[in-house]
Order: C-alpha cells, then sequence, then structure tokens
C-alpha cells in the first residue's frame, strides 16, 4: 500500500516515519508556501534533504510559491481561520498529487505537533479525502512528540521556532517583546 506523507519540518517526520514505515510503501511530500521568510524555508528544506537522505526516504518538493498561501488565506489573517485554510490548502494539495500518482492514502506530519488544533486538522484531512477521493490515513503521533523532538535535538536538525507562516512569525515576536 502506498501512502503520500505530507511533510511539514524534519522533526515532525521522525515519529510518522518510524510509525508508518512498515506499514506503507512511504514517500514524502514537502509542501509549504506558508513558510516565511525564504531564510526559514531554506533552513527547514535543507534539513529535510538530509534526513530524508540520510533514512532513504524518497520526498517530492513541489516548487515554493508564498503567493500561493496568500491567495488561500485571502483576508483571513487571524487564528484559528488562518490556519485552517492553511492546512486545507497544503492537505489538498497533498491529496491531489496522491490521487493522480495512484498512492491509495495520504496522511500529515502535522499530526504529531502538540501546538496544532488536531481534532480540527483530522476533520479538514477527512473533508478533503471525501472531496478529492482518496483515502486519509489517520494516526495520532502527538504520544511521541517529545521523545521525537529529542531526538531532532541529538541528531542536530533545525528546530524552528513558529509554525512558519509570517503571521505566526509576528506572534511569536510579539510574545518576546512583552
Amino acid at each position: 500500500m502506498k501512502l503520500l506523507l505530507h511533510i511539514c519540518c524534519a522533526p515532525c517526520l521522525i515519529e510518522p516515519h518510524q510509525a508508518l514505515k512498515d506499514k506503507f510503501s512511504l514517500t514524502g511530500f514537502f509542501y509549504n508556501p506558508n513558510i516565511h521568510p525564504e531564510g526559514e524555508f531554506n533552513n527547514r528544506f535543507m534539513a529535510l534533504r538530509n534526513y530524508t537522505k540520510d533514512i532513504k526516504l524518497e520526498t517530492i518538493y513541489p516548487i515554493f510559491d508564498t503567493q500561493e498561501f496568500f491567495d488561500n488565506i485571502e483576508n483571513n489573517l487571524d487564528k484559528p481561520k488562518r490556519c485552517q485554510l492553511c492546512w486545507r490548502m497544503r492537505l489538498e494539495k497533498t491529496a491531489f498529487y496522491a490521487r493522480v500518482n495512484n498512492f491509495e492514502y495520504f496522511s500529515t506530519t502535522l499530526l504529531v505537533s502538540r501546538y496544532q488544533d488536531h481534532e480540527l486538522l483530522r476533520e479538514i484531512a477527512e473533508e478533503v479525502s471525501n472531496k478529492v477521493n482518496i483515502k486519509f490515513y489517520y494516526q495520532d503521533f502527538r504520544p511521541k512528540f517529545k521523545e521525537a523532538y529529542n531526538k531532532a535535538k541529538i541528531k542536530g536538525l533545525y528546530l524552528q521556532k513558529y509554525c512558519g507562516c509570517i503571521y505566526s512569525n509576528e506572534e511569536k515576536n510579539q510574545k518576546k517583546c512583552n
């Protein structure tokens, strides 16, 4: 069975890869036009390229175009609407790619993060699954979040400080100033 795994970053790939590699023929899909600025994208991209090379995971890297993110969120700059639109955009692109390229399933490493609205993310993924007509594979990877984070530190993987978008970076910076 083939599964296309949307990957948000190298540290979040650790646990899903461990959990899924023996169940599926896995391929990664690094589609994240939300990441800003370009230097941040490059840090995450290089960390993932190096890590997927080490674990021998074939990974697809669609063209990076931040305009896709801005077009999708339109004027919805506040959480949680912005996040919902961003998740949907990335999951739809993953699901469409999976369907066109004969994968049976798609999933996402976003399911490892304790910082995401897990139930809403799952709901969106299941809606996308129905829309695109491809199966969504659900697994709660959060119990291993801290362990994966520690492994990422030991491996020297780039550890980002915010979800990726310009707005979450600004929010992070505002919290520092307060």
